[in-house]
């Protein structure tokens, strides 16, 4: 069929009448929203799959090293190793929140000696504590040893437990002490001035083990030994320094 041509009177316009069929207007082509949500879904399932592998292969990669933990028993079959025993400074406390080592803010340094207790798997830890004032406050502990671990348990103190591990530092040891309500890792070096590296070391790898809060004794006032070989008398008071 034929378009059919009109003349409108007095406008000189035409119309002109397009079959049927040309005049059917086809709708443009579009994506179902249905499809679009199914593959954004999709994507996003992706992208949480690789995250989620990206994250166990940087916990694979970067792992946080756990320290190597004494051994209660020395290589000969006595108590408590010998090369453990004897004098020891306080370097640097590593805790979660600030708050667990509040106890060794006035602390300008400590002098710990230990020695083999009275009886079988005891321990006598002694103490001298310069605070950052220059007062020098003495301190007694007993500790009991857990046979086949190094875990130490402080007499009159149930609740508190203590940890000994190795230190890649010469002459290194680092505590790791439990109560109600804290923790804290504690770095001990039998020499008063350690160096920088092994304090580095031991907040770094304290940091890795979420935690945070870091203490470095300024040892400014003279080391504390100096009053205990003077022959200060000990306090018997036990529980945690300060």
């Amino acid at each position: 069929m034929k378009g059919s041509r009109v003349k409108a009177r007095g406008l000189g316009a035409e119309w002109t009448e397009q079959p049927a069929g040309d005049r059917a207007v086809k709708a443009p082509a579009t994506p179902s929203r249905a499809s679009d949500l199914s593959c954004l879904k999709m994507f996003h399932q992706i992208w949480a799959a690789l995250l989620y592998l990206y994250g166990i292969l940087l916990n694979s990669i970067y792992q946080c090293p756990e320290p190597s933990q004494l051994t209660t028993l020395g290589m000969d079959g006595k108590e408590f190793p010998e090369p453990h025993l004897g004098q020891w400074y306080f370097i640097a406390g590593a805790a979660p929140t600030r708050e667990e080592l509040a106890t060794f803010d006035p602390v300008d340094n400590i002098v710990f000696n230990m020695t083999a207790g009275s009886i079988p798997m005891q321990l006598q830890l002694r103490a001298t504590i310069r605070t950052k004032n220059g007062l020098c406050v003495p301190r007694k502990w007993t500790y009991h040893l857990t046979e086949g671990s190094t875990d130490l348990r402080t007499e009159g103190r149930p609740d508190m437990k203590t940890e000994l591990f190795s230190s890649s530092c010469p002459g290194g040891i680092m505590l790791k002490e439990m109560g109600q309500g804290y923790q804290r890792f504690l770095l001990y070096n039998r020499s008063p001035h350690p160096p920088e590296k092994c304090v580095e070391e031991f907040q770094s790898l304290t940091s890795c083990m979420d935690s945070k809060a870091f203490l470095l004794t300024p040892r400014d006032q003279g080391e504390g030994i100096k009053s205990y070989s003077r022959g200060q008398g000990l306090s018997k008071s036990s529980g945690s320094a300060g």
